[in-house]
């Protein structure tokens, strides 16, 4: 088993409940960042995690004692902000998330407007208040079209906390317009898509990792990719049992491929 996920030429690999839980590093993250490195392996961080920038993220690691490029990581801010721009180029949104989202969304050409924005969207943030969900339901009734960075429910905090994350902040606004969100991140499609793009390898070449059944081990799946769920984040063995389908192969943490 092991054997085959080595031979794989390209890693599409998760960050929180993988690399780490908030600042804390994972047992065994450290040796698989470094084997890929020492390995040449083509990889990629692809995060549902939205506050944080490419550059911001590299920095946190880095702080961990983890070296990796800027160029490693794709997030779901990012694909939000080009999902926008293609759709409405120019366009403007009430943005309700951290700094790594507004950035992106400015880097996209979008500007932020809290009177009569294209879009609104949310993401994980510090920063979530009535009064900005009252604004958000306000314009969403207006005509704003509603977008979620991305699909998670709950993420790992530190110590083994459950927080809340983009589906659960973003229901308030849902239930109280009658508006359902468009989900950007995995497992969205067009998120994979261009996660294998950057990675730049075929997909039986790839293997995914991840600690969610619902999108990491989902969208491999349906990219046709391999899989990898590990066992530090939020799935346990009773909780694997409430899903249909099945990842390739289970591992206690990825420390486990470099050994």
């Amino acid at each position: 088993m092991l054997e085959a996920i080595r031979n794989k030429k390209g890693f599409i690999c998760d960050m929180d409940g993988v690399i780490y839980h908030g600042n804390e590093l994972i047992p065994g993250a450290k040796k698989f960042v470094e084997w890929l490195n020492k390995e040449n392996k083509n990889f990629l961080f692809l995060t549902n995690s939205s506050e944080r920038s490419p550059l911001e993220l590299k920095q946190k690691l880095g702080r961990m004692g983890l070296d990796v490029d800027e160029k490693n990581f794709y997030t779901s801010a990012l694909a939000t902000a080009e999902f926008i721009r293609s759709q409405c180029p120019g366009g403007s949104v009430y943005c309700i998330g951290e700094a790594g989202l507004h950035n992106a969304l400015y880097q996209a050409g979008l500007s932020m407007n809290d009177v009569d924005p294209d879009y609104v969207v949310v993401g994980e943030t510090q920063n979530y208040n009535l009064q900005n969900i009252t604004k958000a339901i306000k314009l969403v009734s207006q005509g704003a079209r509603l977008i979620g960075t991305n699909y998670d429910l709950t993420g790992p905090g530190e110590g083994g906390a459950i927080l809340p994350a983009c589906r659960a902040l973003i229901a308030p606004i849902e239930l109280a317009t009658g508006k359902e969100a468009y989900f950007l991140g995995k497992p969205n499609p067009l998120m994979m898509r261009t996660g294998k793009k950057l990675l730049g390898c075929h997909s039986e070449d790839a293997v995914i990792i991840g600690d969610r059944m619902d999108t990491d081990i989902i969208s491999g799946i349906q990219s046709t990719i391999d899989t990898v769920l590990v066992m530090t984040g939020v799935t346990s063995k009773e909780t694997l049992e409430n899903f249909p389908y099945r990842p390739t192969y289970i591992l206690d943490n990825v420390g486990q491929i470099a050994e």
